[in-house]
């Protein structure tokens, strides 16, 4: 799950960017890497909690 995080840190803001930058031109662009950013960085940690959470359980 933290890998598909990861991976999601570099394509979520891009998607965003190209989105927003067609939609709404320069400034839908910076809001919309902004917005992938933080679905990723959400993405990623909820991964790393389930990730932490089972490990503990031993």
């Amino acid at each position: 799950m933290p890998v598909i995080g990861c991976l999601l840190i570099i394509v979520l803001p891009l998607l965003g960017l190209a989105g927003g930058g067609l939609l709404a031109g320069a400034e839908g662009a910076t809001w919309g890497a902004i917005a992938g950013f933080v679905i990723a960085v959400a993405v990623f940690g909820s991964g790393v909690f389930a990730l932490l959470k089972t490990t503990r359980r031993r």
